[in-house]
């Protein structure tokens, strides 16, 4: 009789697909475009107000979809609310199901304040269906005061005041959940949320940066020099912050040298190389981290400035993106007994295939255009009037205004 035998490695498949790569990338562009917002509305950072409000719905579509790909990935989505009908006051995904939530009614509320009077407007002018749907966002409002102008202005403070922590909690949650298993040892380290809320403020700027330079281009206007340069800066200053970590955080594995330090380093050196070395390091991190200053302290050459900025944010994106990639994936291409390695296929097909990532990453995309049709996100916004001449602009039964 013979007995039970062994092979190594012991989990032989990745239970984190793509679209668990895709969740904490998504929701940390939604940190990262917050920010920005708050950085105009709560710091008072004027040369970034030409993006304030693109910003904030970016952070709005991005957030609306950031639980598609943990949906797509369950087996069972319609069971999804279970986490938050019955929750567990020690489960961290429970947590993120509240966290989630009071978010996104931050946003929807902040949103919808900042474009109170454009609504207003269109429930009194637009026809059709466009006019119906400012109706309906209008919630029975018909008139902008002086006093309610300014209200909604102190409310916009307050709420972005609060966004912030709120936008730190919900990314970094994202590195708490993956630092609290402690079978992986390159993933239970202290640093891990720090990382992962820092790469998210990276990843969401250099967005921003890339949405604002594109919408420009399509209303053949001129992108705003004292803007670009700005976000530029914050975007360098973003990179050094969080490469650094990343950096620190493996140094600190590598001086501690235990046994799963020789799994790793072999694995960052073979399966990892091209990802991680090349894609992460040498492209995303060390060619942006060189040509960002060159864009920021440009006065003069425009053109010269968005073709850097352009490049820097879309390798950025590939950098963060890469990131995530050889955080979720990689971790778990080492098996727990440190025996061996694990393969992942990517296939093309399938609710966690290739083909359903691009359809994932387009979703917010697609959400933003549906709101500039509507809204305006730049160029013909209105700059800031007092609310007596905001008022001349609207139907006399639109606008009532104090004499």
């Amino acid at each position: 009789m013979h007995g039970p035998s062994f092979v190594y490695p012991n989990d032989i498949h990745v239970a984190w697909s793509i679209m668990i790569v895709l969740y904490p990338y998504i929701t940390g562009l939604v940190a990262g475009a917050f920010v920005v917002s708050a950085l105009y509305h709560v710091f008072h950072d004027h040369k970034l107000k030409p993006v304030a409000r693109l910003a904030l719905v970016t952070a709005l579509c991005f957030c609306s979809c950031a639980t598609v790909p943990l949906l797509l990935h369950l087996h069972h989505p319609e069971r999804a609310l279970n986490i938050m009908i019955t929750p567990n006051q020690t489960s961290a995904m429970a947590g993120f199901g509240f966290i989630y939530s009071l978010y996104m009614l931050l946003l929807v509320v902040e949103v919808w304040l900042l474009y109170r009077p454009e609504i207003v407007k269109g429930a009194a002018n637009a026809a059709g269906l466009k006019g119906f749907i400012f109706r309906i966002l209008a919630l029975g409002s018909r008139q902008i005061t002086p006093g309610s102008q300014k209200a909604d202005e102190w409310l916009i403070g307050v709420l972005a005041m609060i966004g912030i922590p709120a936008a730190c909690v919900l990314h970094g949650y994202v590195g708490f959940l993956f630092g609290g298993i402690k079978a992986n040892p390159w993933w239970s380290t202290a640093l891990l949320p720090v990382i992962f809320l820092i790469s998210a403020i990276l990843s969401g700027i250099a967005a921003l940066l890339l949405l604002y330079l594109v919408l420009c281009w399509a209303k053949k206007i001129t992108p705003d020099a004292d803007c670009v340069r700005s976000l530029c800066k914050y975007l360098w200053m973003s990179l050094v912050a969080a490469v650094s970590l990343e950096m620190l955080e493996l140094l600190h594995l590598a001086y501690e040298a235990g046994a799963e330090w020789d799994v790793l380093r072999e694995l960052l050196t073979g399966r990892l190389a091209v990802s991680y070395g090349l894609i992460q390091v040498a492209i995303g991190s060390v060619i942006p981290f060189l040509l960002l200053p060159v864009a920021f302290r440009t006065e003069r050459y425009a053109v010269l400035r968005t073709f850097l900025g352009t490049i820097s944010g879309i390798l950025i994106l590939i950098q963060v993106f890469a990131m995530r990639w050889n955080i979720v994936i990689g971790g778990q291409m080492f098996s727990k007994s440190f025996r061996g390695f694990v393969y992942y296929n990517l296939t093309l097909q399938g609710r966690e295939g290739l083909i359903a990532a691009v359809v994932v990453l387009m979703l917010p995309l697609l959400a933003l255009f549906a709101v500039s049709r509507l809204l305006p996100l730049i160029g013909d916004v209105e700059p800031h009037r007092p609310p007596e001449e905001l008022c001349k602009s609207m139907p006399l039964d639109v606008c009532t205004s104090h004499q």
